[in-house]
């Protein structure tokens, strides 16, 4: 397995949803991070889930994709309903709390388009 490589990503509609799941066994002890880069733009953050239980949205994200953990299971998942356009974006999982700077996986692609 590769560390952080997320999957999951797809073509859906608006209004659509996926999940997102990341590799994450080994990162029990960090903060986990979702963030997105869409076509032309820089990395955005969209969702963490602290090591303490805690958990943060972006504006974007927030009432519409719900993040969780199992440390157990090693996985890392991204919950994401009404889908839009905007939403479209590379999705990666990472290190860190509300940033976009740290440790990075391999992305999984998601367009949402009519």
């Amino acid at each position: 397995e590769v560390p952080l490589a997320a999957s999951g990503g797809g073509e859906v509609h608006p209004g659509g949803s996926l999940t997102l799941t990341c590799v994450a066994s080994g990162f029990s002890d960090y903060d986990l991070t979702w963030v997105r880069q869409a076509p032309g733009k820089g990395l955005e953050w969209v969702a963490s889930f602290s090591v303490r239980g805690f958990t943060a949205y972006s504006p974007a994200a927030k009432g519409r994709f719900t993040i969780s953990r199992d440390d157990a299971e090693g996985t890392l998942a991204l919950q994401m309903n009404n889908l839009a356009p905007e939403d479209t974006a590379v999705y990666h999982c990472a290190t860190g709390w509300k940033t976009t700077s740290g440790r990075r996986g391999q992305g999984t692609e998601v367009t949402v388009a009519s």
